[in-house]
């Protein structure tokens, strides 16, 4: 995966991109009536409440035990330390793997098959990020690549 763009020194042009996905998850939810009716929209709605819950729980550890580490851009901060704590001892992207789980929640929860169908397009995109991303964290700590071998990429039972 070394071929992935940087776009930019420091991967600017990737989190331009996340914000433009999320943004459209969440208009996508607003944007016209739910696409399924019936008992169907109250189990979507509970599934999305807690998948919600969950997302902004793992996405908010991962903001957490960063500490000084923590940069919006994907490019390591040069005095970083690679964190192996917390629930980074689970998963090696949180805070992506937060805003997937999120972002399904919201498309639960708004019975928005547009929203669901572009989360899909966030997973793909969050996929190659962090695999651009660990180009980085490889390069900058020798330790990475063990670390990698032994931890899940975004949600601690998923690969």
């Amino acid at each position: 995966m070394h071929s992935l763009p940087s776009l930019g020194p420091r991967g600017e042009g990737w989190v331009a991109i996340q914000f433009i996905l999320l943004g459209s998850i969440a208009v996508a939810g607003w944007w016209g009536g739910p696409d399924w009716t019936g008992a169907v929209v109250t189990v979507s709605t509970l599934a999305g409440l807690l998948g919600i819950a969950a997302g902004a729980v793992m996405a908010f550890l991962g903001v957490r035990h960063l500490g000084d580490a923590l940069t919006p851009l994907p490019h390591p901060r040069d005095q970083a330390e690679l964190v192996q704590t917390g629930i980074y001892r689970r998963v090696r992207h949180p805070i992506y793997g937060g805003l997937i789980v999120a972002a399904l929640g919201w498309g639960l929860l708004t019975a928005s098959i547009p929203a669901l169908l572009l989360t899909g397009v966030l997973a793909v995109f969050f996929r190659l990020k962090s695999a651009r991303e660990e180009t980085w964290l490889t390069d900058q700590f020798p330790a990475y690549g063990a670390y990698r071998e032994r931890t899940r990429r975004f949600i601690p039972w998923l690969g």
